[in-house]
């Protein structure tokens, strides 16, 4: 059991952990705001992720087999609602004391990965890989979901915390607005990739 467990903690880390949509607006929203005002953000993003969790074992996964235009307008709304996240993290005014509207928050980090195709894909692929072999099917879906959650609550974290690391950049009057653009345009490139591969 151990050997599957690290196979699936490895698995998950890699995938959820590479540069992509969530990751790269964690650690903006760290570099921008701050690791405590990001905090409301990194929770709805991790319950939006524990939603596509329970899709995926649930079985989304057949439903876009038997209606793929249903997996075409998630995709394409998570795409657009990606770039509203890139948006307000691009053009988040430079004082310190910016309205509490144009910090990312709670519902924003949601509805982020409930419609982040990369969360679902993934998800898909760890369900149907990496499934920890239990006698009872439940279990094993249970155990999974909740070591790839777990796995999740520490990577984001750690992308939020970096992301702080980089604030005095961000504050910065002339390297601001470039490392805002630079991040927002990640987030934009990140969807755009998992689209073309989707």
């Amino acid at each position: 059991m151990i050997e599957p467990f690290i196979t699936l903690v490895v698995a998950t880390a890699l995938l959820l952990g590479s540069p992509g949509p969530a990751p790269l607006a964690l650690a903006a929203t760290g570099a921008t705001f701050g690791r405590r005002k990001g905090t409301p953000f990194l929770i709805g993003v991790l319950v939006g992720l524990t939603v596509a969790i329970v899709g995926a074992v649930v079985g989304l996964s057949t439903l876009f087999a038997q209606f793929p235009y249903v997996k075409s307008i998630v995709q394409y709304a998570g795409a657009a609602y990606i770039l509203f996240i890139a948006y307000k993290i691009a053009t988040a005014p430079l004082e310190p004391n910016h309205s509490e509207t144009s910090i990312p928050d709670f519902k924003d980090g949601f509805i982020l990965n409930l419609l982040n195709p990369k969360a679902y894909v993934a998800f898909f692929a760890l369900f149907s890989q990496f499934l920890l072999p239990f006698p009872d099917a439940f279990l094993s879906y249970f155990a999974t979901g909740l070591t790839c959650l777990i796995v999740a609550v520490v990577v984001d974290i750690i992308w939020l915390v970096s992301g702080g690391f980089l604030k005095p950049i961000f504050a910065h009057p002339n390297r601001a607005p470039i490392a805002r653009l630079s991040f927002a345009i990640l987030m934009l490139i990140s969807v755009g990739y998992s689209l073309f591969l989707s």
